[in-house]
């Protein structure tokens, strides 16, 4: 599969997550994004409950009535730490939950977009090891960033650094879906969006922005899918298509 070039234009690219978002509403995909989003409330309210509850406990217990008026102080910071926790924490784990209905969902927008759905199955051991190179593609880039984050001056770079390896990560998370579905796995998928890198970049940079705002958190993981699918649907070559077409479907593992 081949993206035209105005695939790599960061401000079309981003703009497919405002046209997912604006897709949410559509009855004929309701269902599907009406799962993924009671999980992340379940999650987040779970956590926050929790949190809340075991936050005035300890402000119960450590914090004399003397000293109450620390509470304006205190309870800011939970929830600046929660929802900062929350982004790395929560939002990874309610994708990972999700992850089966993320496919079906992206496969339904294709229905809706362009009146079929493909999806193209794989044989499970080639699934499951696409799976292994992308954990090992992203642990093996991601280790070293953590450690040059904790050394001074070295972390400035570090952290800017580290915020563009996971908006990137991001990109491929959510572009995986539609691309999936269409036969591509990891490498292929990898190799492709490196292609059009500037325009997924983007993509995934608003994503992460909008999984950092609270509330907006909730709803982006499929309004991402959605417009993942889009993208993918409306920026393919039609003549790398043809060409594709005309190749052996057998790759090597």
């Amino acid at each position: 599969m081949l993206l035209i070039k105005k695939a790599r234009n960061p401000l079309i690219a981003a703009g497919f997550l405002l046209r997912g978002m604006k897709l949410l509403t559509n009855p004929k995909l309701r269902l599907f994004i009406l799962i993924p989003v009671l999980v992340n409330i379940v999650l987040y309210g779970t956590a926050l409950a929790l949190g809340y509850y075991y936050v005035d406990q300890l402000i119960a217990r450590f914090i004399p009535d003397s000293l109450q008026w620390l509470n304006w102080i205190v309870w800011p910071l939970f929830f600046i730490t929660f929802f900062v926790a929350g982004f790395f924490t929560f939002t990874v784990a309610a994708n990972l939950i999700a992850a089966p209905f993320y496919g079906i969902l992206s496969a339904k927008t294709m229905a809706v977009v362009s009146g079929k759905a493909q999806i193209v199955e794989q044989p499970v051991v080639r699934v499951i090891a696409a799976e292994l190179r992308r954990a090992l593609y992203i642990m093996t880039r991601m280790l070293p960033l953590l450690v040059l984050f904790f050394i001074p001056v070295i972390n400035i770079v570090a952290s800017f650094a580290l915020s563009l390896f996971g908006a990137w990560c991001l990109a491929m998370e959510f572009m995986a879906y539609p691309l999936e579905n269409e036969g591509l796995l990891f490498n292929d998928q990898k190799r492709m969006l490196k292609t059009v890198w500037p325009g997924a970049l983007s993509f995934g940079a608003l994503t992460m922005i909008g999984l950092t705002v609270p509330v907006l958190n909730i709803i982006i993981g499929p309004a991402a899918v959605i417009g993942a699918t889009m993208y993918v649907h409306e920026m393919q070559s039609t003549t790398g298509n043809a060409v594709a077409k005309a190749a052996s479907p057998q790759d090597p593992l």
